[in-house]
């Protein structure tokens, strides 16, 4: 049965381990994909071209922009992120479910252009942690680190724009309640294909149509 392709919009504060989660429910649920976004940003010791995001220079990002390449795009913690429209529409072709983790200003751009999405948030289970969590990394500086802390409290107030909360105590848990979400919005029943839905409705159980004497 064909159904409307689901667009998963997971977003955090930094460090609370939206892309672990995302990456989890990626390698558990058939027929989902992680989009890959870009960014100016340049890459961590451990990051990948391709696999955690697509480096590119400030000049190429601001071609991006203007010619309308971006789903959503925003500026973070000093760095361009952005959302490929042609790469999401691409895995909808496809076939694919699309999980993305992005920040709450992207998140905000993508609920307008896609208002059937599912928009789910992490939070990590008390501040503490969010702070070990952030320099456990040993990517950035401590002023880095506190501008970030900082972010985090403006945007854990925006929580409840979202449909979903899930609370990143034990990464497998949280991943199975990731799990459990988009399974579920997998089944809502204004996702069916109404095509499918009238010619099963439309038959008995021995192949005949119910009007036929």
């Amino acid at each position: 049965m064909r159904r409307d392709r689901l667009l998963i919009v997971v977003s955090a504060p930094s460090g609370a381990g939206k892309t672990s989660l995302c990456r989890g429910a990626v390698a558990s649920i058939p027929g989902l994909v992680h989009s890959v976004s870009y960014t100016t940003r340049p890459p961590r010791p451990d990051e990948r071209e391709g696999r955690d995001y697509f480096f590119i220079s400030e000049q190429e990002f601001s071609r991006k922009i203007e010619e309308g390449e971006f789903a959503e795009w925003a500026r973070v913690h000093g760095h361009l992120y952005g959302t490929s429209r042609l790469e999401l529409e691409k895995y909808f072709q496809a076939g694919n479910d699309v999980i993305l983790d992005i920040d709450v200003q992207g998140a905000s751009q993508l609920r307008e252009r896609y208002p059937t999405g599912i928009f789910i948030f992490v939070l990590p289970p008390d501040w503490k942690r969010l702070e070990q969590r952030l320099r456990l990394r040993k990517t950035d500086p401590e002023e880095e680190v506190q501008r970030r802390l900082q972010k985090a409290r403006s945007e854990i107030r925006e929580y409840d724009k979202y449909q979903y909360l899930i609370i990143n105590d034990d990464l497998e848990m949280a991943i199975s309640e990731l799990r459990s979400i988009i399974i579920a919005e997998r089944c809502r029943t204004f996702r069916a294909d109404p095509g499918f839905l009238k010619d099963l409705m439309g038959q008995d159980r021995r192949g005949r149509s119910c009007c036929d004497s």
